[in-house]
């Protein structure tokens, strides 16, 4: 394992980007790991930008990443991960949810959406991987899901065991949405295969 990785989640509010890095962390720590979370949610009641960065390995000194400094990307939106490149790595991974949330200036029709952000992404990335994780999460029994899909899609890249995983998204939901985001997570990891 390398000294110190960092993985960014990144969205818009409301998609429980940060219930997301909570989980994440319980993991590593679980796993014995140090780790150090930051997060920015201004706006996010509004729906604006999102995110979290979870760094963990044996010491770290810093939640922050800096550019060029983050091993993995979660983008929970698709738009959103054109907003967070220049924190990968060149060599890092990138998974885009392919939901598409429209900001004002979309809904208004002062600019367009992008069309072409998977290519996009591609041309700087070779580890780039698209999931409908929305149309996974609404399979699993709840629409709200997306960020355990996306938990379970993130889990493949990480060397933490799956019971742990298991154990820590029983704790983090009530007892009747535990089934739920237990097919989510198995969803979001059958998914990479």
């Amino acid at each position: 394992m390398k000294e110190v990785q960092g993985i960014l989640l990144a969205g818009v509010g409301g998609q429980g980007i940060l219930l997301a890095s909570d989980i994440l962390c319980r993991v590593f720590m679980a796993s014995g790991l140090d780790v150090k979370k930051s997060e920015v949610h201004g706006m996010a009641q509004r729906g604006g930008c999102v995110t979290s960065h979870v760094r963990f390995g044996r010491k770290v000194h810093s939640p922050l990443a800096k550019k060029k400094d983050i091993d993995i990307l979660v983008s929970f939106e698709k738009m959103d991960t054109l907003r967070y490149l220049e924190y990968v790595k060149d060599e890092g991974q990138v998974i885009i949810n392919m939901e598409e949330i429209y900001p004002p200036a979309i809904n208004l029709g002062e600019s367009p959406y992008p069309e072409d952000v998977t290519e996009t992404v591609r041309r700087y990335f070779s580890e780039v991987t698209p999931i409908d994780a929305k149309a996974l999460a609404a399979r699993a029994g709840n629409n709200r899901a997306v960020n355990t899909v996306l938990l379970g899609s993130l889990s493949c890249f990480l060397n933490c065991s799956l019971l742990l995983w298991r154990k820590v998204l029983e704790d983090s939901f009530p007892e009747k949405l535990i089934a739920v985001n237990r097919e989510a997570f198995r969803l979001g990891r059958d998914a990479m295969k």
